[in-house]
């Protein structure tokens, strides 16, 4: 239904293959593709304080740039299309290890007796700060105390990027055995049911083999 002269955003993380196959589909019609992942989550998305990644030629940027320019607080060009989704890969594979990281320590600050949420103020002024830690910390901590805090990243949507991530490795041949660990760690949330539960939710998966959650 789209007229000639169109441009179709595409935001969601869904690699560089299916991008440019979507785009080749779309160009035969006379429409456009811009193909701009975004970081950053729906807090930073309600005001516009996200960073997109942007893989597109430069006529079919400035036509979506009106749409962008209200999401986004950094707009980053980088190529054409496939060229975003490249580097959101990349950017995942790190909030995906970070993430994990974050959990595992949060966990053994629990067995250590330590207050968690002292444990992620601490944390987050030193060398080990990252914002996964920061954002997923007190989600974390909540869950390792046996709350049920609200679902602001979904388990399966990092799962499903980190597939990209290691898809996307093995046709390059680059080992990437920490992603691989922590994509593991998803997986086995994703077995254990919790599809829709948030992410910070793996912190109750390396501590329930001894039964606390």
């Amino acid at each position: 239904g789209l007229r000639a002269g169109a441009v179709v955003v595409v935001t969601s993380t869904v690699g560089a293959a299916a991008v440019r196959a979507a785009a080749a589909e779309l160009a035969a019609a006379g429409v456009a593709t811009v193909d701009a992942p975004v970081s950053g989550g729906p807090v930073r998305a309600g005001a516009g304080d996200l960073l997109i990644m942007v893989g597109a030629d430069d006529a079919a940027l400035e036509l979506a740039r009106p749409v962008l320019d209200a999401l986004a607080s950094t707009l980053v060009p980088l190529g054409g299309v496939g060229a975003g989704q490249d580097m959101k890969t990349v950017n995942q594979l790190l909030c995906g290890i970070h993430t994990a990281a974050a959990a595992e320590a949060l966990a053994l600050a629990q067995r250590l007796g330590l207050d968690l949420d002292a444990a992620v103020d601490v944390l987050g002024q030193g060398a080990a700060a990252s914002f996964m830690l920061a954002d997923r910390g007190p989600r974390i901590a909540a869950q390792l105390r046996g709350e049920v805090p609200p679902t602001r990243s979904r388990l399966d949507v990092i799962a499903k990027d980190m597939g990209i991530v290691g898809d996307l490795a093995r046709e390059l041949k680059v080992a990437t055995p920490v992603a691989g660990a922590a994509e593991q760690l998803y997986r086995v949330g994703l077995a254990a049911g919790l599809h829709a539960a948030d992410d910070s939710v793996i912190s109750t998966i390396l501590t329930s083999a001894e039964g606390t959650r």
